[in-house]
């Protein structure tokens, strides 16, 4: 992760609590722990979290009522419930309250993990789709112009380029995944629609063109990563 992210875990279970916070704040996420749902609607209310665990069993305030709580205040903050429980109305009340993934216990640390990355990763990427303008390095990106233009030190255009419709495409989704490894197969069915020989051919010839588009900044480079896919590697934390 480029930036500690703010983590609010409510769980009523002191012993699981702080073995959970433990291992979060070792994994490098600012985790705040609260043993039930009034302290953790008044530690939302303090400092916005990036990210809810919230356990579905608490005193004072339960799990389901804190999250409708935290969307009144933020729709798109996202929830992870924890439960005990493994009734199918409970799942279903869950994710018609909005929230972005279910765990039962007993669960893993590291399961916890992926399932926070995976979140987290998914909602940087809806974040982006929205997006029309990205800096990458030097290079100034218009999506909507499907212009890549090169800056100097000094702020002044030192080159401009006009983008095809598939280079502008396939731009538009590295930086929605920059600086994270990006599946082959996933960019062929998203751009091309189709992952088969000729349209996997027709995107290592735009890669290519990419590249040479990207040249004028060293700091800024498509990378293959052998039996993934690719990285497009930038300096800039936030695009």
């Amino acid at each position: 992760m480029n930036e500690q992210k703010r983590l609010l875990l409510c769980e009523d279970d002191e012993n699981l609590g702080m073995l959970l916070r433990e291992y979060l704040q070792a994994k490098g996420y600012d985790t705040t722990l609260c043993p039930d749902g009034e302290e953790g609607l008044a530690a939302y209310q303090a400092d916005k979290a990036d990210l809810c665990v919230l356990d579905v069993m608490m005193p004072r305030m339960d799990g389901f009522t804190l999250a409708r709580e935290i969307h009144k205040i933020d729709a798109e903050t996202p929830i992870i419930f924890l439960t005990a429980k493994t009734l199918k109305e409970d799942v279903l009340e869950g994710f018609k309250i909005g929230a972005d993934d279910y765990i039962t216990k007993p669960f893993s640390m590291e399961e916890l993990t992926f399932r926070i990355e995976a979140v987290l990763r998914r909602v940087a990427g809806a974040k982006n789709r929205n997006k029309n303008n990205y800096t990458l390095g030097r290079y100034e990106f218009d999506k909507l112009k499907q212009l890549l233009v090169l800056k100097g030190e000094d702020g002044s255009i030192l080159e401009q380029q006009k983008l095809t419709t598939k280079e502008n495409d396939l731009l538009s989704l590295f930086c929605q995944h920059a600086n994270e490894i990006m599946q082959r197969d996933y960019a062929l069915r998203t751009i091309w629609v189709e992952d088969n020989y000729f349209n996997a051919r027709s995107m290592d010839v735009y890669i290519t063109k990419l590249r040479k588009l990207l040249s004028g900044d060293p700091s800024v480079e498509i990378i293959n990563i052998h039996g993934k896919g690719y990285k497009l590697v930038t300096p800039n934390e936030e695009l």
